[in-house]
């Protein structure tokens, strides 16, 4: 028989024995993990993104310079984009697919440079030869969405474009007429659409500042492209999207810039006497030519435009628009290219659905009168008669806004509504 020293002894060696078996093990099976880890790595890698599995995944490429320029679009490296988001691929013009959500995810802004070596390209300003090179990016993700600004029912959903830095408009306008409210039971909502800051500084400063005011107000749409002038056709076609998407009882839409001055109230003293599903109201201009002075802001080049006069459309300083004309306006923005003057893009659209946008003498784009110097543009008694005056700076809103809305004793009410 074994002593307790004995005992003792053989306990130890088992012991110890077993500590090694179970080092051995762990070894052995980390060395088959570690071993996998790059052969499933390399599959994956080879795969494309939309056979992973990953809803959101994106596979970088290097990016395609032309002549030098930044990516108009967008900074940082272009992403590729999902097989179901592809940005050249033609979306459905009859009919869409049911969407619930937002459903793009990433965006591939490559420039087509098939075009540099047709001869009419070579011949355009550096401005439009970017705009050509990224024409068929249509489709970007969302920065900051609300779907919720569209449930439930909404009478009017008043739809401002902006731009990050513009604090100041916004701010003005969501304490005078753009605030929030139910007239009669009839709820108003607002929104204000912004992309991305446009240059470096303000990408490191005032995204975040836009981030925190969305955090307290809750009510900017943004997307993950560059906020230019010729991206205003961006925002105006991602809107209609949106749109389509999330705000199926939405009975009318206004839709302006954020330096304007509204009545509210006169809104609905005009709605009341209308009940056109195909009703498009503004300031609308017919017969427009395209501007062939490389000096103006509006210039289109011949090889861009080459008809003698633009479809009517309504400046878009300011418009109204019946909700379910909004959704048809969506497929309609399918059918054609991009054009870099946003109303007139929306002009286009209305001539696809063969609806002709109505004039209205309360909507004044262009200021009361022509002449920025006449007293009349800053009458406050014309504006109380007026649905819509551009080219307000926010100081000058306020100030109107107060003096509309004091106990002013003015002659009788021109007949405008």
């Amino acid at each position: 028989m074994m002593n307790n020293r004995d005992r003792c002894r053989v306990y130890k060696r088992l012991t110890v024995m077993f500590f090694l078996a179970v080092v051995a093990l762990t070894v052995v099976q980390k060395g088959n993990i570690n071993m996998g880890v790059p052969f499933e790595l390399e599959r994956l890698a080879r795969m494309h993104p939309s056979q992973r599995g990953e809803p959101g995944a994106t596979q970088e490429e290097k990016p395609h310079s032309y002549l030098g320029l930044k990516s108009f679009w967008k900074f940082g490296r272009p992403k590729q984009q999902p097989k179901a988001h592809s940005a050249t691929q033609k979306p459905s013009v009859t009919e869409e697919n049911s969407l619930s959500s937002w459903d793009v995810t990433s965006s591939n802004c490559s420039a087509n440079l098939n075009l540099s070596s047709q001869a009419w390209f070579g011949g355009l300003e550096e401005n439009f030869k970017q705009f050509m090179l990224y024409q068929h990016c249509r489709l970007f993700p969302m920065l900051l969405n609300h779907p919720e600004k569209c449930s439930g029912e909404i009478y009017l959903l008043m739809v401002i474009k902006s731009v990050a830095t513009q604090h100041d408009r916004r701010e003005v306008i969501r304490k005078t007429w753009g605030k929030e409210r139910v007239v009669n039971g009839k709820r108003v909502k607002l929104l204000f659409l912004l992309g991305k800051p446009s240059n470096d500084a303000e990408q490191a400063n005032h995204q975040k500042l836009v981030e925190y005011e969305d955090y307290i107000y809750g009510d900017i749409l943004q997307w993950d492209f560059l906020d230019s002038f010729f991206n205003l056709t961006l925002k105006e076609t991602h809107f209609l999207k949106w749109f389509h998407i999330y705000c199926s009882k939405v009975r009318y839409v206004f839709k302006g810039d954020d330096d304007v001055f509204v009545s509210v109230e006169n809104i609905f003293e005009f709605l009341e006497s209308s009940n056109d599903r195909n009703l498009f109201v503004g300031d609308v201009i017919f017969k427009a030519k395209p501007i062939r002075n490389k000096d103006n802001k509006y210039y289109i080049p011949l090889a861009l435009y080459n008809k003698t006069y633009y479809p009517p459309y309504a400046g878009g300083g300011g418009f109204l628009m019946d909700g379910t004309l909004v959704r048809r306006l969506h497929y309609a923005s399918e059918t054609l290219e991009l054009y870099p003057i946003d109303d007139v893009f929306l002009g286009m659209c209305l001539e696809v659905l063969q609806v002709t946008p109505v004039k209205h003498h309360a909507f004044k784009t262009f200021g009361l009168v022509k002449n920025k110097n006449s007293k009349l543009n800053r009458e406050p008694c014309f504006f109380k008669n007026m649905i819509v005056v551009h080219k307000l700076l926010p100081s000058d809103l306020l100030h109107m806004w107060n003096l509309v809305n004091s106990d002013m004793a003015c002659s009788q009410k021109v007949d405008l509504l």
